[in-house]
């Protein structure tokens, strides 16, 4: 494959397909090459019966796409960050961050009832376990049930009455123009690489790396590592409820580290507000895992 032609593999999900295609414009605006998308059905959305947790966790939303970028079939691939695994597969790398949206989780539901609202026994929709034990907290009277699929067909169940509401992602909403579906903004902590677009590609190709490169956001690359970064040092899985977002602080060359970690079963659950300088990022997330004991 030659840089005058580019294939973007991506999974067919709306938004997925939105993403791909953004990038896909960055790209033919800067450069004369011509790039095509490439749709790849990975298992994680073949099986939308079961759990994340049941089948094998988030990775499964990649593993097919990264098989074909090692394989040359693709040139490069475009994820979702919440969704890639916090360890890649040896050859590839993420070369490039877009410019961060908004990472923060919201509540959809029937007649745009708030959270505080919701009648007791009211059933929320969501897979994720840090989402869970978070708004559990929160509204510890809500029946929580499993809702896999894409943005679209959550929303139809919510609104088929299987649920009273649904917890999404931001980001995904408003990418798709569903924003004005948003009944309000969670007090949660979002999950690592949470409204991030990140590029992925093989290491070897020196050239697709430099043209990919050209795309990245620094503060977008910078935070996103250091929260994956931290997911690898507590050895975060599925199974895991945690969530760490970075952002940049008040006063420049710092940032703002949040953070929920709890067990399995939400036991435990504690949260934790950092501000430091980024040059000393690493080094804070060290201590703050030593001293919890994670």
């Amino acid at each position: 494959m030659s840089l005058s032609e580019i294939i973007i593999g991506t999974r067919a999900s709306a938004l997925a397909l939105w993403q791909a295609q953004h990038v896909k414009r960055l790209i033919e605006n800067h450069q004369r090459i011509s790039v095509t998308i490439k749709k790849i059905t990975t298992k994680g959305d073949q099986i939308v019966d079961r759990s994340l947790v049941a089948i094998g966790g988030k990775g499964l939303f990649v593993k097919e796409i990264e098989d074909e970028l090692l394989e040359g079939t693709i040139g490069i691939a475009v994820h979702s960050m919440k969704d890639v695994p916090h360890s890649l597969p040896s050859g590839l790398i993420l070369p490039a961050m877009l410019p961060r949206d908004d990472p923060r989780d919201v509540l959809v539901s029937q007649h745009q009832t708030p959270l505080s609202d919701l009648v007791s026994g009211a059933v929320v929709g969501t897979t994720s376990l840090r989402r869970l034990f978070q708004v559990k907290r929160l509204r510890p009277d809500l029946v929580f049930k499993d809702l896999r699929g894409n943005v679209d067909t959550r929303l139809k169940k919510m609104d088929a009455g299987e649920y009273q509401a649904v917890i999404l992602a931001a980001a995904g909403l408003k990418r798709l123009g569903l924003g004005e579906r948003i009944t309000e903004y969670l007090d949660i902590v979002p999950a690592v690489g949470q409204g991030a677009i990140g590029i992925e590609c093989c290491e070897q190709n020196s050239d697709l790396v430099t043209l990919v490169s050209s795309l990245n956001d620094a503060e977008s690359f910078c935070a996103v590592g250091m929260e994956r970064y931290f997911a690898r040092r507590v050895g975060a899985t599925c199974q895991t409820p945690l969530a760490c977002y970075i952002r940049s602080g008040e006063t420049p060359g710092t940032f703002h580290l949040s953070i929920y970690h709890a067990g399995p079963d939400g036991s435990g659950a504690s949260r934790h507000e950092i501000v430091g300088d980024w040059a000393d990022g690493h080094a804070m997330i060290d201590d703050l895992v030593m001293r919890q004991g994670w």
